[in-house]
């Protein structure tokens, strides 16, 4: 049942005792609409069934958001999950989920939570400002700690605004002046200097990488046994347009990829190739036009090179394109 933003609210506010769910390996994103949902509509619990990455720990840290690691769903009235874009995003085996929860998201709809409450949202640039608008219809006041977890959502979401929209940037301006939060103060929340183990991963992904070129626009891909989104940044900061960074572990596989905002303008829709390839392979994934991720069962050699000939079968369609805009007859 897909459900408005006055019926999601009211479906938290009637949903009892809560527990709000977050993708496997969440960012701050996540963990910001889970934060902000739990203190408006509390009783809630946020659950990590597989942790948080290293930046979305350091801003939980620094606000002080209690997440828990494990606990039994048939404890909770009312199950949400917030910027999880399929089940198996969860990453985490056995997980019996309800038939009624509530999913709140802002990827491309790909069919997975088909039968439950949904409220997903594609044209948002993030889940956090999804969540603002639901609590922004409440009684309470927005508390500070509540406005420096979503503005942390909304800047890591969009690359500190690389791939923000006007509507994203109006929502973090709300929210900047409702809580009283400086630029500055904003800004640092976010800030991490990447560790040692960050930065030799992703200078032996560049040097171990590979590229295609088709017309002026290149397409990287490489290995790395972890930190596959830093490798990616590091890809394209080395000149690539689109970067696919994979890693592998015993049978199963995941894959990172990046693009430029030009290559999106241009035409490349990471969450599109990501999309069609889960169909292709029954794995799953899914992202945005700039930044998505697959994950599954195989070789993921192989999931790169079919990366690379999906992106350059694109970079062909753009380059055709172009050509026949630049031979049209001339004024």
């Amino acid at each position: 049942m897909k459900m408005e933003t006055s019926e999601a609210r009211k479906a938290l506010e009637e949903g009892g005792k809560k527990v709000i769910l977050v993708h496997g390996n969440a960012d701050c994103d996540a963990v910001g609409s889970a934060y902000a949902l739990s203190r408006t509509f509390s009783p809630a619990d946020i659950y990590a069934p597989n942790g948080l990455d290293r930046v979305a720990r350091m801003v939980a840290d620094k606000i002080g958001i209690p997440i828990i690691e494990d606990c039994s769903l048939s404890d909770y009235d009312t199950v949400c999950i917030v910027d999880t874009s399929s089940p198996e995003q969860l990453q985490k085996e056995g997980l019996a989920l309800p038939a009624d929860c509530i999913v709140i998201d802002h990827h491309t709809s790909n069919g997975r939570w088909n039968g439950m409450r949904t409220f997903i949202d594609p044209d948002r640039a993030s889940c956090c400002e999804i969540v603002l608008d639901i609590i922004k219809g409440c009684s309470a006041p927005i508390g500070r700690d509540v406005g420096l977890a979503l503005i942390a959502g909304m800047l890591t979401d969009t690359g500190h605004f690389q791939y923000s929209d006007p509507a994203e940037l109006r929502a973090f301006a709300d929210v900047m002046d409702t809580c009283s939060i400086p630029m500055d103060e904003a800004m640092l929340l976010t800030r991490a200097p990447m560790s040692m183990s960050e930065r030799t991963a992703a200078m032996k992904a560049v040097g171990r990488s590979k590229f295609e070129r088709v017309g002026d626009m290149i397409v990287a891909v490489s290995m790395s046994s972890s930190y596959e989104a830093a490798c990616c940044k590091a890809l394209i900061a080395s000149g690539a347009d689109v970067s696919f960074v994979a890693s592998q572990r015993e049978n199963e596989f995941r894959v990172s990829g990046r693009a430029t905002q030009e290559a999106v303008r241009r035409g490349v829709k990471l969450d599109s190739i990501m999309g069609d390839l889960c169909q292709e392979t029954e794995t799953d994934g899914g992202g945005h036009g700039g930044a998505a991720g697959m994950t599954g069962t195989g070789d993921a050699e192989a999931m790169l090179n079919m990366c690379m000939m999906k992106t350059m079968d694109i970079f062909r369609e753009i380059k055709t394109k172009m050509g026949a805009e630049g031979s049209g007859p001339s004024s």
